[in-house]
């Protein structure tokens, strides 16, 4: 398995999309810590890239990568390989590749510049984001029969994270606003990764003051280990449970 996921690690790291993304981030990070004097403004520009483009550069890139090795996968298929190790193997060759161009292009500006909890906070968002919405996207990929199917779910998806979901909530917490809704809204933010890892970064720049009672609640929450604990064991479910139901779908898929 390690062999197989260095073969797909070197191939991917040689790709012009990884090295021009990973070009992408580290002029964008530098340009944004140049500019800013204060590093927490740097960090809060930042939040945007990490909470919506790198869930979207995930998703389309893995999407599109798995269907453009479906004849490599074929040819594995056709070795003494289970394939849980090919699928696996492929994972993880995508995931770290993704990872390497997160970390040089945004972990070595944050590194440089802001190495606070709050930068640290970023980075671990960043890379909890990154696996996970690769994991959603080899779901997404092996359960769709054709490319165009296969990136039109992506993109749904995330719109529906990004865009909709919070749209979704906002709804929800107008319509029972004459109830006390603050615990419910922890329920709600684990729902989505990109939320629960906005609301972990915000409550690191000390901002919760201006989100009022429910700020100060995710503040005792989220400020604690036990609320540390929380995000790092969602991110872990939302990396591990798409995996796995891709993993599923792949062994009973007709190649």
């Amino acid at each position: 398995m390690l062999k197989l996921s260095r073969y797909v690690l070197y191939d991917i790291l040689r790709n012009k999309i990884v090295i021009a993304y990973t070009l992408f981030l580290f002029i964008v990070s530098f340009s944004m810590f140049r500019m800013e004097e204060n590093g927490s403004k740097a960090l809060l520009s930042l939040l945007s890239i990490v909470l919506i483009v790198l869930p979207l550069v995930s998703l389309v890139f893995t999407t599109i990568h798995y269907f453009n090795s479906y004849e490599f996968i074929e040819l594995m298929l056709s070795q003494p390989l289970s394939r849980t190790r090919i699928l696996l193997s492929e994972y993880a060759g995508v995931c770290l590749s993704l990872l390497s161009a997160f970390w040089m292009g945004v972990g070595i500006p944050v590194l440089v510049f802001s190495p606070d909890p709050t930068g640290l906070a970023l980075l671990f968002t960043g890379t909890s984001l990154t696996v996970v919405f690769t994991s959603i996207a080899f779901l997404a990929a092996v359960r769709s029969r054709d490319k165009a199917r296969g990136i039109g779910f992506a993109l749904l998806l995330w719109f529906y994270f990004a865009l909709i979901y919070d749209g979704l909530v906002l709804l929800i917490l107008f319509s029972f606003s004459e109830y006390p809704m603050e615990k419910f809204t922890l329920l709600l933010s684990a729902l989505n990764p990109i939320d629960l890892g906005r609301i972990f970064i915000m409550l690191k720049m000390d901002i919760s003051a201006l989100m009022g009672y429910t700020g100060a609640l995710y503040k005792d929450f989220f400020g604690s280990g036990q609320g540390v604990l929380f995000t790092a064991g969602i991110m872990g479910l939302w990396a591990i449970l798409p995996l796995w139901g891709a993993l599923r779908s792949f062994k009973r898929k007709d190649m």
